[in-house]
């Protein structure tokens, strides 16, 4: 079958890297930190893919303007501590050297700031895979389609031959802004209901069907 696509970009949290679980916990415990009452688990996943300061002032709305500084510390003291850690979905490393190969452009598109993204690509080492990486301290946070248009110009690639590869209903939404299409995990951060309003073109239970659905349908 001819190759569909040329650019694939991926969100990092949840599509590639299992740390959904530790931004939950961390959100959790910088909210009792400072003596907010703790969010739940699933409200704490639906900010997952917003950049920080979004995320928690979509999280908490009423939060007085000056304590959001406080909660971003305690945050970044939770997750940093223990971000080194965080492992790859089974099958991440081999699958997107195995892409690399097969001649498609990758880039990122994250919530993460730029320091955060690269620790995690230094300690993970994909970062050699990938052509570009955009992230939310850089220019607009999701849903807006500054990610995606920013990378498509840097990389020269035509939107129809692009392809958003995300776990939450930010990713598919920008992805959609961009007029590009996209492919829903449902092994991250948002569950399939979230997701499949956006149209994927599939929604995906591990990153092995990921690998698998590019290999046939890319």
């Amino acid at each position: 079958m001819p190759k569909q696509f040329d650019l694939l970009i991926f969100d990092w949290d949840g599509t590639l890297m299992d740390s959904a679980g530790v931004i939950v916990d961390s959100i959790q415990r910088a909210c009792e930190d400072i003596g907010l009452p703790t969010p739940s688990e699933r409200a704490s996943r639906q900010i997952i893919g917003l950049g920080l300061i979004q995320a928690l002032q979509t999280l908490l709305p009423d939060l007085p303007a000056d304590d959001y500084p406080r909660l971003v510390e305690r945050y970044r003291h939770h997750y940093l501590g223990r971000d080194a850690q965080i492992p790859l979905f089974a099958g991440v490393p081999d699958g997107i050297r195995a892409l690399h190969a097969s001649g498609f452009q990758l880039a990122v598109a994250t919530g993460k700031s730029r320091i955060g993204l690269e620790r995690a690509l230094e300690a993970s080492g994909l970062g050699a895979w990938f052509s570009a990486t955009r992230c939310a301290d850089q220019t607009h946070s999701k849903p807006h389609p500054a990610m995606v248009l920013e990378l498509m110009d840097e990389l020269d690639a035509d939107p129809a031959r692009t392809l958003v590869i995300g776990d939450t209903s930010h990713d598919l939404l920008m992805a959609s802004n961009a007029g590009v299409a996209s492919l829903g995990v449902t092994y991250g951060a948002h569950e399939a209901d979230d997701l499949h309003p956006h149209a994927p073109l599939a929604l995906l239970d591990n990153f092995a069907e990921v690998h698998a659905w590019l290999a046939a349908n890319a």
